[in-house]
């Protein structure tokens, strides 16, 4: 199993030049069965990554650039009357793929945003009272821009509770930039590099990733971090149950790709920023990166 990761991060670091970090993270997301956000200032190579992990897993994607006229029916589809048949046809829209790429998510309005809060929970869809499964896998990994750049509509905090992560790029190293600006178009490389394992094996991943062990004493640790954000008086709000299942099965997903059986709470340390950021505010009003925000729970949480 571990040579189909090799191969995949062989290949996606090829692509997505300096950022084997991300690219962990975002394989990491995929493995614990969730939904991916990338956020990050335009031409980083968000949707790059995005192509990547789509094509190299062998999975089928479609990719939907959201705007501020984009319709909920371009994405779910829509239902119309077939004359010939006398009767109506469902039509299904993007949304109906393995991936479905979001691409500037949050340029759409609330709107056409919260055309997605049913197939990233429920993996289905509801068109005029009929209700519509989805493929499997079904993935859901979108970019948006900072919400400081004109014209972004903030995604809610219901919506930003489905990712499982939130992750971003940055400026690549000087190097990196060297190899990128001498080197082939990422996209004509990409569709040159043939995928690295199909949905079958990747379902086989997840699963064993999801067997990793966990103690009981890794558990009291995930329940004090969470218990710290809701009762500390640090943040507006607390972490979500739904939130304590994502930070759980990260883990197991992180300690899977570190080739270990079972879960340390360093793993969890280290994805607190992706898993956990974008989930928390601080009430005093501090922003900060995703990794200031956590910084509490890290400085105040005990290991048992």
């Amino acid at each position: 199993m571990h040579s189909l990761l090799d191969s995949f991060f062989s290949a996606a670091g090829r692509i997505v030049l300096g950022k084997p970090a991300q690219i962990k993270l975002a394989m990491c997301c995929l493995l614990a069965r969730g939904h991916l956000l990338i956020e990050d200032v335009p031409g980083v190579g968000k949707t790059t990554l995005a192509h990547s992990l789509a094509h190299l897993l062998g999975l089928q994607y479609q990719r939907v650039q959201f705007t501020s006229d984009l319709l909920p029916a371009d994405i779910l589809g829509s239902t119309v009357f077939d004359a010939a048949k006398q009767t109506f046809t469902f039509h299904p829209g993007a949304v109906f793929s393995q991936v479905l790429l979001a691409d500037e998510i949050n340029r759409a309005t609330p709107k056409s945003q919260s055309a997605l809060l049913e197939a990233m929970e429920e993996k289905q869809v509801t068109v005029e009272r009929c209700t519509y499964p989805l493929p499997t896998p079904f993935f859901v990994i979108a970019t948006q821009n900072p919400l400081s750049q004109i014209g972004t509509f903030p995604l809610p905090e219901s919506q930003l509770d489905r990712f499982l992560m939130c992750i971003g790029l940055g400026f690549p190293d000087q190097s990196a930039e060297r190899a990128l600006l001498k080197g082939e178009d990422r996209r004509s490389l990409l569709r040159h590099t043939p995928p690295c394992m199909g949905p079958e094996q990747l379902t086989g991943l997840q699963e064993a990733a999801a067997a990793i062990h966990v103690s009981d004493a890794l558990l009291d640790y995930l329940q004090a971090l969470i218990s710290y954000t809701r009762h500390s008086g640090e943040y507006e709000y607390g972490l979500s149950p739904r939130a304590g299942l994502a930070l759980l099965a990260a883990a197991r997903a992180w300690a899977f790709l570190e080739k270990r059986d079972m879960v340390l709470p360093e793993d969890l340390q280290t994805l607190l920023p992706a898993v956990a950021g974008h989930r928390l505010r601080r009430s005093k009003g501090y922003g900060g990166s995703a990794a200031d925000r956590v910084a509490p729970l890290l400085e105040n949480v005990a290991i048992p």
